[in-house]
């Protein structure tokens, strides 16, 4: 693909399973870089990873060569299974995940978002957001096929 140009910029958010607290503050800044590891090692940049005890955000660039559903397979599975080896710690995601597409032009403004993690949840929760998240960008969904 040496003719191919890309820039596939993805706002990913997904939880953990059952949305308990499972990303304690003891964990979360390893458990993002880790994350951050392995979306380089499929060849992708980690703009930002945030989140709060219940949920992650990613802003990420992948390659066109790696989907996303493979990309989020990947690094779900392997970041659960680091926090259980590492930390010794009951750990899962969710099954799901929900992915935006961001223009280059608004990666500013949702790195801002994703950044500001803590603060903004001050008024709401992950239910909340992913719904608005959702309807903002328009994708049709069932909300009883939403909550795992």
């Amino acid at each position: 693909m040496s003719h191919t140009h890309t820039n596939l910029l993805n706002h990913i958010v997904f939880s953990t399973q059952g949305h308990l607290p499972l990303i304690t503050p003891e964990i979360m800044s390893e458990l993002f870089a880790y994350m951050g590891g392995l979306v380089k090692e499929l060849k992708g940049k980690p703009i930002v990873i945030n989140g709060i005890a219940d949920h992650v955000h990613m802003l990420i660039l992948l390659p066109p060569s790696v989907s996303i559903s493979e990309a989020m397979r990947f690094i779900k599975s392997n970041s659960s299974r680091w926090v259980k080896e590492r930390f010794g710690k009951k750990f899962a995601w969710q099954k799901g995940f929900g992915a935006f597409s961001v223009s280059r032009s608004n990666a500013d403004a949702v790195a801002k978002y994703i950044r500001d993690q803590e603060r903004h949840h001050n008024g709401f929760d992950f239910k909340t957001e992913f719904i608005s998240l959702l309807d903002k960008n328009d994708v049709d969904y069932d909300e009883r096929d939403l909550w795992d």
